[in-house]
């Protein structure tokens, strides 16, 4: 089959480990399916289309098209920028001048809902573009699909992190905190615990956005697993919140940065780590408190990757283009369902069914005291990490009685 016109893809949002996957994907996909179809690459998202700012991914060598498959962050560049209408005619004007009707969008809910104000404002332009959202998010907040490339394996790198810090408290005792990404879900947090295995690995406490974080309850919590283990490990999620719904952070800052979105920017400072460390310090007389905000590190990892990460987020370009190229005639966004134990399916969505909008970690994934995740949450992602995801091991070996 040959598609009719040529074709665009663009990456926005943050970078993740496999979001070069899917953009390989789609150009062995339109390869394979419409050969005489020329393949753009816009730099920088959206705001690459609006200046013409383009690479001709048709002459990219496979040798090069796999390494840069296998290389975490975005190939073409990102942005965050929300288009509006007169930004989408600048970009119509663009795409006609290069006959483009299928735009491939790679990127998480912000992304998805700038792909919808294009999709609608080519409607309203009469201009026939094809529009496909493919997801990606180390945040696993998009509504309708089981989960997102990307989250993976980030989720994978925050449980070896998190593995390796407990073996250190517990060799030297304290406590530390791991302040991590996620904004407003706590899926990526909830993944410092996917490693646990032995009784007292850490973390021993994980608080998540979906439920209000008291500080007495908090310094209550470590008194109670410092005194039991000699040693305690915590997660706390970027968006913890307040009873009012406020997210901690900003009591804690006088001004907060914002993106093109709107959204507050929680990664850019480590006040959250730093507040919750004098307060252990200060409320529990614990010398040894220390605290790391994982910030960007989560995102790219190079020597993390999941494989079942790094194959989804394959097929999701794959099944895009094929989308596109049979008879779908919405426009949508890539949705992975879970089957059997464990595969998926992809289906095509509706943008308007997740765009702009936030899924959040379900109440089964996080136990009544909200403070650690639940059984259900651990067969819910450990299947995502991979079976080759190391583990930690212990000394078996008696202690022998004193003589002196």
């Amino acid at each position: 089959m040959t598609m009719k016109g040529n074709v665009l893809i663009a990456q926005g949002g943050g970078p993740t480990a496999v979001i070069n996957q899917s953009l390989a994907g789609i150009v062995r996909e339109v390869r394979r399916l419409s050969p005489e179809s020329r393949i753009y690459g816009a730099l920088h998202g959206v705001e690459g289309v609006a200046k013409e700012e383009f690479v001709d991914l048709t002459q990219v060598t496979e040798a090069n098209l796999e390494a840069v498959a296998a290389t975490p962050s975005a190939a073409l560049g990102s942005t965050r920028v929300k288009p509006k209408a007169d930004f989408c005619k600048k970009m119509f004007a663009v795409m006609k001048a290069h006959d483009i009707r299928y735009f491939f969008y790679i990127g998480g809910n912000d992304s998805s809902d700038a792909l919808l104000i294009i999709s609608e404002e080519a409607a309203r332009e009469n201009y026939p573009l094809k529009a496909i959202h493919v997801p990606k998010t180390i945040d696993n907040d998009l509504l309708v699909t089981d989960h997102t490339p990307g989250y993976a394996s980030a989720a994978r790198f925050v449980a070896q992190a998190f593995t390796g810090l407990s073996l250190d408290m517990r060799a030297l005792g304290g406590v530390y905190v791991g302040i991590v990404m996620g904004r407003h879900a706590g899926f990526l947090t909830a993944a410092a615990a996917a490693a646990r295995r032995y009784e007292g690995d850490g973390p021993h406490l994980v608080y998540l956005p979906e439920r209000s974080f008291s500080l007495e309850t908090f310094l209550a919590d470590v008194r109670r697993v410092h005194e039991q283990y000699g040693f305690c490990v915590v997660a706390v999620s970027e968006g913890i919140c307040d009873a009012s719904g406020q997210p901690l952070l900003l009591s804690l800052v006088e001004e907060v940065e914002r993106d093109a979105h709107g959204n507050a920017t929680l990664s850019g400072t480590g006040a959250l780590g730093d507040c919750l460390s004098k307060k252990l310090k200060e409320g529990l007389g614990i010398s040894r408190v220390r605290c790391d905000t994982f910030g960007y590190l989560q995102r790219s990892f190079l020597g993390c990757v999941s494989p079942v990460d790094a194959a989804e987020a394959r097929e999701a370009g794959e099944k895009a283009v094929q989308f596109a190229a049979f008879g779908q005639e919405m426009n949508g966004s890539v949705t992975i369902h879970r089957v059997g134990d464990y595969a998926v399916a992809y289906r095509l969505t509706p943008l308007v069914e997740l765009a702009g909008k936030t899924r959040y970690m379900p109440d089964a994934f996080i136990n009544e005291a909200g403070n650690d995740i639940t059984p259900a949450f651990l067969e819910y992602v450990r299947p995502l990490l991979g079976k080759d995801c190391p583990v930690a091991a212990r000394l078996e070996a008696p202690r022998i009685a004193g003589r002196c």
